[in-house]
C-alpha cells in the first residue's frame, strides 16, 4: 500500500511540476508580447505625435539608424512637413513576421483614412525606434 502511495505522490509531483512549467512558460511569452506590443504602440504614438507637434527634432531622434542615415534632420523635416495631417491614429498588436511592424490606422485632418504600416527596429539598448511608416 505505502510503494502505491509513493508512487502516486511521485507522479502527481511529476504532473504538477511539469504542467505548472508549461504553464509559466505560456505565461513568460503572453505577458513578453504584450511587453513588446506596448513599446511598439508607445514608441509610433510618440513619433506621430512629435510629427503632429512640429517637434520635428524629437521625431528625428525616434527613428531607427538606418533611417537616420537615409537623411538629414533638415531632408526629414521637409519630408515629413509635406506629409499629409494626421488627425487620430489607432496602433494595433506587432507582427512578427520577417520584419517587425505594426498596422496603424489614421484618420487624416482632411478626412480621410488610411492604412498604414511602420516598420520597426530595435536599438542598441534594446528599446524599439520607427524606421518608416508607410
Amino acid at each position: 500500500m505505502r510503494m502505491w502511495l509513493g508512487i502516486g505522490v511521485a507522479a502527481l509531483a511529476v504532473v504538477l511540476f511539469c504542467g505548472g512549467g508549461g504553464a509559466a512558460l505560456v505565461g513568460l511569452l503572453v505577458s513578453g508580447a504584450e511587453a513588446l506590443n506596448e513599446q511598439a504602440r508607445t514608441v509610433v504614438g510618440e513619433y506621430l505625435d512629435a510629427v503632429d507637434d512640429e517637434e520635428f527634432s524629437k521625431a528625428y531622434h525616434l527613428l531607427c539608424d538606418a533611417a537616420q542615415q537615409q537623411e538629414s534632420p533638415a531632408e526629414f523635416q521637409r519630408r515629413v512637413s509635406a506629409e499629409p495631417e494626421i488627425a487620430s491614429f489607432q496602433v494595433g498588436d506587432v507582427s512578427l513576421t520577417s520584419e517587425l511592424s505594426v498596422p496603424v490606422d489614421v484618420t487624416y485632418a482632411s478626412g480621410g483614412q488610411d492604412n498604414l504600416r511602420a516598420l520597426l527596429d530595435q536599438d542598441s539598448a534594446g528599446g524599439l525606434k520607427v524606421c518608416d511608416i508607410s
